[in-house]
């Protein structure tokens, strides 16, 4: 796997990820530049001097800044990693659950809000939605490489055992509670759906309300990630400073 980027490779490079190999363009003297190359020298990494063109055809097309690095796949974590930093935390778990989100941009600028949301970890599902991968990790900045991202067969399922653990879920969704005049403090998961189809009917059946974000325009609809930071945000709000 690739990431592009000079954020993208510096939280790479100071999370502990595996990097295989560094390839930077010739001729970089600016001191963010310096200082990424003296990091990784300083562990032991590979690094590869080529020409700008050479990584414009590696980066295909993204924007790389100057820095590819090739690390090696990303390494999911489970549901009971995820509660287990929360307990570890001594804090009330906080989950994100995308139910068929399959923009990997809008999975990126999902873990961007999540790190700095403080949110424990991000579910995502196993088929039919967007996995981890290049553009994922470019989009999110960095985050990627500091939020727990488990990937699960079926999340209707986790949604069930979330609950058995006195979990609140809420699916973040039109048509239902508004979003400011519901508690969001204490153990809770927030759903968020797909592009097109948002929260499946059963999912939205199995979850224990639905909120909704004032609308006050004629489009009356947000991108998922946009959606996610606003709920997440006042979650934040409440969960710190009511």
């Amino acid at each position: 796997m690739k990431i592009t980027g000079r954020n993208a490779v510096n939280e790479a490079l100071n999370s502990g990820v595996t990097i295989d190999r560094l390839a930077v363009a010739r001729g970089l003297k600016d001191s963010q530049a310096n200082n990424l190359i003296n990091i990784a020298k300083s562990k032991g990494i590979k690094i590869t001097f080529l020409d700008k063109e050479i990584l414009d055809k590696e980066s295909k097309g993204a924007k790389h800044q100057g820095f590819i690095a090739e690390i090696t796949d990303y390494k999911y974590s489970t549901v009971e990693d995820i509660l287990q930093d929360a307990a570890i935390k001594g804090q009330d778990p906080f989950l994100i659950i995308l139910d068929g989100v399959e923009d990997p941009h809008n999975l990126g600028s999902v873990l961007r809000v999540a790190d700095c949301g403080g949110v424990h970890g991000v579910i995502i599902a196993r088929h039919r939605a967007a996995s981890v991968n290049e553009t994922v990790i470019r989009v999110s900045s960095g985050a990627a490489a500091h939020v727990k991202v488990a990937r699960v067969t079926n999340v209707n399922d986790v949604i069930k055992n979330l609950k058995e653990q006195n979990i609140i879920v809420l699916a973040a969704e039109t048509g239902g509670d508004n979003l400011y005049k519901t508690n969001l403090k204490g153990a809770l998961a927030l759903v968020i759906g797909g592009e097109d189809s948002g929260v499946k009917r059963l999912t939205k059946q199995l979850c224990d309300g639905v909120i909704s974000l004032p609308m006050f325009g004629e489009v009356n609809s947000l991108n998922a990630s946009v959606a996610c930071g606003a709920v997440v945000y006042e979650a934040i709000r409440q969960r710190n400073f009511d």
